[in-house]
């Protein structure tokens, strides 16, 4: 292989490198909007809760989430 190739062949992989993490990036954003809204979303109708509701609500969520995140046991 000629060195102009191996240039031509650096130069190509390296734009791919820089073209595919682009498109990570953007898929990340995307994603980080989505869960931004909808964390916003949770958050106004918590709002709207009286603050008993509001503490069962929270308190429902953390225990199945820590079920959730505890390992099983045989």
């Amino acid at each position: 292989m000629s060195k102009g190739a191996k240039v031509v062949l650096g130069v190509a992989m390296v734009g791919a490198m820089a073209v595919g993490g682009y498109v990570l990036v953007r898929r990340f954003r995307q994603k980080m909007v989505v869960v931004d809204d909808t964390v916003h979303a949770l958050q106004d109708q918590l709002d709207e809760l009286d603050p008993v509701s509001r503490a069962a609500v929270v308190a429902k969520l953390t225990s199945d989430e820590a079920r959730h995140l505890r390992p099983h046991r045989s």
